[in-house]
């Protein structure tokens, strides 16, 4: 909390000792349940997919090359032009784009007496208003999310009540059928290069060193561990009169080189696509450290991690490109994969869905999403939390019976006494348990004495509620406390035996780590012989 310097200074000058003591006192009190390690600071994580385009962008920059974005969408024309005969093979992978039609909707007499019933008693005119903007979206002049709110305010009714017209009314909408235009999602990079290339050169010389790095999508026939329709591409080209497939294996090396590749080997590609010069299409494998002796096909340390090539002067041609280009390409999501040590794309890409990914949450995580479920609420109810726990953490080894005075004080005008007592014989105040704590443990939820048993399971601070059965039995008592005082009760007792369940001593789990717990067969054991009561007299 905020103080007063000068009153400080003022006070350590009188009494240093004193005034250095008293420093406690400006020290905010945390509440039961914001302790740490409920109190968190947050701090963001990257995806690992985009983590690793963040550091390629870097790499290909440090190397002198510039950021462009390629155009997305590809008409099919254009996959003619670059791949030629191949071009029915790489189509064949190709998304296609489809769309709606704009239905041609008349209205009848018959729609008419509908419509009026749906909207109410509207004139002609308002009629008259609905076919012009139904024409108007057949022409395209009005669009599809437009088309509700057009109708609606041009006769003066709420948009619920277009919605159900046109869906009772006029069901061409719900018949609508996609139709499927020539223009596909880019599957290679490439097809973007081509149109980005003959552009440019309208406007400046080469040399030019350009690199990219977005989405393509193929229609593969399964996703699996190594393939998903979806994927990042980063891929550069270098334009210039003299280029070689030297440029394509010195820019593998440098690239790669910043992430933790050592040993390069370049090999002719079977594959011979006809946009690249005949024997310029190499792959590009690579060996990596962390590869060896991981649970995938890579464990030697050597990968085959990207593919270059000189584009083919008969597909430049058609685009009246005069210069060779070298062009490069690897996935990311498979360097995501070695930088990540992952072994399932799917998972690595989308961690968040069940069926890809393992579901990890950490001791740190459990212990968070375990809370005292219920508080007082006064400062004397809080009081009385203090007062409790000081005299069972005093008294609780007393053989019984005996009683211990613990409060004493007034809520909302009633003189309230607090006491914590064991009325039965030939036992203690307090029950051995009662100063046990709830920690996470390997995933599971315990309640633990401080002993050397459970020495390995204290020491992981961060695995600590610092919630004992103690702290949260108190706050249950001094809640039936503050309630009873409510309620005009004269005398309340909260009394806790034997907890087999983390509810019997006001210990709440949040449903996500009891999911979580369950899911993985891990166990809550929170139990054992507490027997401690408190007893408050209201007067």
């Amino acid at each position: 909390m905020k103080f007063n310097p000068d009153d400080i200074k003022k006070a350590a000058k009188e009494d240093f000792d004193a005034a250095w003591n008293m420093g406690k006192n400006y020290i905010s009190e945390t509440k039961l349940n914001e302790q740490y390690p409920h109190m968190t600071l947050k701090y963001g994580k990257p995806h690992p997919v985009y983590d690793t385009i963040s550091k390629l962008r870097d790499a290909y920059m440090r190397m002198g090359f510039e950021e462009m974005m390629n155009p997305l969408i590809v008409d099919e024309k254009e996959v003619h032009k670059q791949f030629s005969h191949e071009a029915l093979a790489v189509l064949d992978r190709c998304f296609y784009l489809s769309g709606l039609p704009r239905p041609n909707v008349g209205i009848s007499d018959e729609r008419i007496n509908s419509i009026k019933e749906i909207l109410g008693d509207i004139d002609d005119e308002a009629i008259e208003t609905i076919r012009k903007v139904l024409h108007s979206y057949k022409k395209g002049d009005v669009e599809g999310d437009d088309l509700v709110p057009e109708i609606a305010a041009g006769i003066n009714v709420s948009d619920s009540l277009i919605v159900e017209m046109i869906d009772q009314v006029f069901p061409e909408f719900k018949e609508l059928i996609p139709q499927a235009t020539k223009k596909t999602l880019r599957s290679h990079m490439t097809s973007g290069w081509f149109i980005s290339l003959s552009s440019i050169i309208e406007r400046a010389n080469p040399p030019f060193n350009f690199f990219s790095i977005d989405r393509c999508f193929r229609r593969e026939q399964d996703e699996d561990a190594a393939r998903l329709m979806t994927y990042y591409s980063a891929s550069c080209v270098i334009m210039d009169e003299n280029v070689t497939i030297d440029h394509g294996k010195a820019v593998a090396q440098g690239l790669l080189s910043q992430f933790g590749f050592e040993k390069f080997m370049f090999r002719p590609d079977d594959k011979r696509s006809k946009y690249y010069v005949p024997d310029t299409q190499i792959e590009v494998f690579a060996y990596h450290p962390n590869l060896v002796g991981s649970k995938t096909k890579y464990s030697d340390g050597w990968i085959e991690i990207a593919t270059f090539g000189i584009y083919s002067p008969t597909a430049l041609s058609q685009y009246n490109i005069p210069y060779p280009v070298m062009n490069l390409g690897l996935g990311v999501e498979r360097l995501a994969m070695i930088l990540h040590d992952a072994t399932d794309i799917r998972s690595l890409t989308y961690p968040q869905i069940p069926q890809y990914s393992e579901w990890k949450m950490t001791d740190n995580e459990l212990a968070r999403m375990t809370y005292i479920e219920n508080v007082p609420e006064t400062e004397e109810g809080k009081e009385i939390v203090k007062a409790i726990v000081a005299v069972c953490e005093e008294y609780a080894a007393t053989p019984s019976p005996c009683e211990f005075p613990a409060w004493e004080g007034s809520i909302n005008g009633k003189t309230v006494k607090v006491a914590v007592i064991e009325p039965e014989e030939e036992t203690k105040l307090c029950g051995p348990a009662l100063f046990n704590e709830v920690v996470t443990y390997n995933s599971d939820i315990l309640g633990v004495p401080d002993n050397k048993k459970w020495k390995a399971v204290l020491e992981n601070h961060s695995a600590r509620t610092g919630v004992r059965f103690l702290d949260a039995f108190a706050c249950q008592a001094a809640k039936d406390i503050e309630d009873a005082v409510a309620n005009g009760e004269s005398e309340v007792e909260t009394r806790v035996r034997i907890v087999k369940v983390p509810s019997e001593i006001n210990i709440r789990l949040e449903p996500l780590a009891q999911r979580y717990i369950t899911s993985n067969k891990k166990k809550i054991d929170i139990r054992g012989p507490v027997f401690t009561t408190v007893r408050a007299t209201i007067e």
